[in-house]
């Protein structure tokens, strides 16, 4: 049987309020349109640039608003937050602007993007802990000992009226949309959104997606309860939350349309399209919807579809192998390995067949040695640059023609 929570849940006159609250502090983000997801997709489709906003991330609004509604004696204790990004630097933020001093635990091995932002916000940043499970203990075991306000990043009745401000938004910018599409993570934004929009729109569909290695509310949501997931494990730091919020959770069971999940090769290949197309730099987390986009173009309907970009703090590390595995996962790079004759010229004729296929090597490793090779063979790995996944069967194709053995 389902367990109750009797924690209140805001309501549309709560998002309202957040609204007012934020005027003048959170940026009303762009809402861009999308040729190339447009045509794919076979409606409007319109990006909400919500990475565009704040410290990066929707994350100031539902922050803000939770620090906001202190009381003055609660502002005095301060304020602590756990996280490993975007809820950490909306805190920080959200605290700098109000008067209230703020610690902010990050787990070690943070990406120094990040901590650096934190600390320039206003915060007093302590790393502690290899995970995040381990860094929210510490903040949690902080404000028991020290009285300060612990701010959860999405499971709180104020953090989530914050985040549907959002949605209010996407209805004035977009009047006629049919789908809002977005990224959950532990649910707050997902159930913000829908609160707010439901609300005056009903027939509005709201859409969450998630990562495949942390979808929790799936589970969940058949289960009637949040339910912990064992472990979980996906590039998307935003949306690696291993069990829903007992707050947002009541919302997203009652009003979220649809949860569907994304595999990490669609929520690569998604940044590179945000990054190349529509000339926006997204985290992975940020990427989710459009992913959702590419996995189902034919899936939305004929009205017009919002995809929200929530985040675009992604660390320059994390973005280069993104996009090179988003690259591959789209046919844009190829690596080959097969076996050439090991004799003189066998190495300049394996370049001049992938020269006649017009693909680019980027790096060759030539290996003899291996007791595995047959006598008188030679193994080749090649990096390719492709065009495409078409490209890739064509460029295998003549090579296999052209008597070559390839291994993978």
């Amino acid at each position: 049987m389902p367990v109750k929570d009797h924690r209140p849940v805001p309501g549309p006159d709560d998002v309202l309020a957040a609204r007012r609250t934020l005027a003048g502090v959170a940026r009303v983000t762009a809402l861009e349109s999308s040729r190339y997801l447009t045509r794919l997709v076979g409606a409007p489709v319109h990006l909400k640039c919500e990475n565009l906003q704040r410290t990066g991330s929707f994350k100031l609004r539902g922050a803000y608003t939770r620090i906001a509604g202190l009381t003055a004696e609660e502002r005095a204790r301060g304020v602590v937050a756990a996280s490993a990004g975007n809820h950490a630097q909306g805190v920080a933020l959200a605290a700098s602007l109000l008067g209230v001093e703020s610690t902010v635990f990050m787990p070690v091995g943070a990406p120094l993007p990040k901590i650096a932002a934190t600390r320039e916000y206003g915060a007093q940043v302590r790393m502690t802990g290899q995970v995040v499970d381990e860094t929210l203990a510490a903040a949690q075991e902080h404000a028991e000992r020290t009285g300060a306000v612990f701010i959860h990043p999405f499971d709180h009745p104020d953090v989530v009226a914050g985040q549907g401000t959002l949605g209010l938004e996407i209805l004035e910018q977009c009047p006629e949309v049919g789908t809002i599409v977005l990224g959950i993570g532990g649910g707050g934004l997902a159930a913000g959104v829908a609160l707010a929009v439901k609300s005056v729109r009903p027939d509005v569909r709201v859409i969450g997606v998630q990562a495949a290695g942390s979808a929790a509310y799936p589970a969940s949501l058949a289960a009637g309860r949040p339910v912990a997931l064992d472990s979980v494990a996906t590039m998307a730091d935003g949306m690696k939350v291993a069990r829903p919020g007992d707050v947002p959770f009541r919302i997203v069971a009652d009003l979220v349309d649809e949860v569907r999940t994304v595999s990490e090769d669609q929520l690569s290949a998604a940044l590179v399209l945000c990054l190349e197309r529509a000339k926006m730099v997204v985290e992975p987390a940020g990427a989710s919807p459009v992913a959702a986009l590419l996995a189902a173009p034919g899936t939305f309907g004929d009205r017009p579809v919002v995809a929200v970009l929530s985040g675009g703090n992604v660390d320059p590390l994390v973005l280069q192998r993104t996009l090179r595995h988003g690259m591959a996962a789209a046919g844009r790079y190829l690596s080959l390995r097969l076996t050439v004759p090991d004799r003189p010229g066998a190495l300049a004729a394996l370049l001049a067949e992938l020269s006649v296929a017009d693909a680019n090597v980027l790096a060759v490793n030539h290996l003899r040695t291996d007791p595995r090779l047959a006598l008188g063979d030679a193994e080749v790995e090649v990096q390719l640059e492709t065009q495409g996944q078409d490209h890739c069967a064509q460029l295998t194709a003549a090579l296999t023609a052209a008597g070559y053995r390839i291994l993978n």
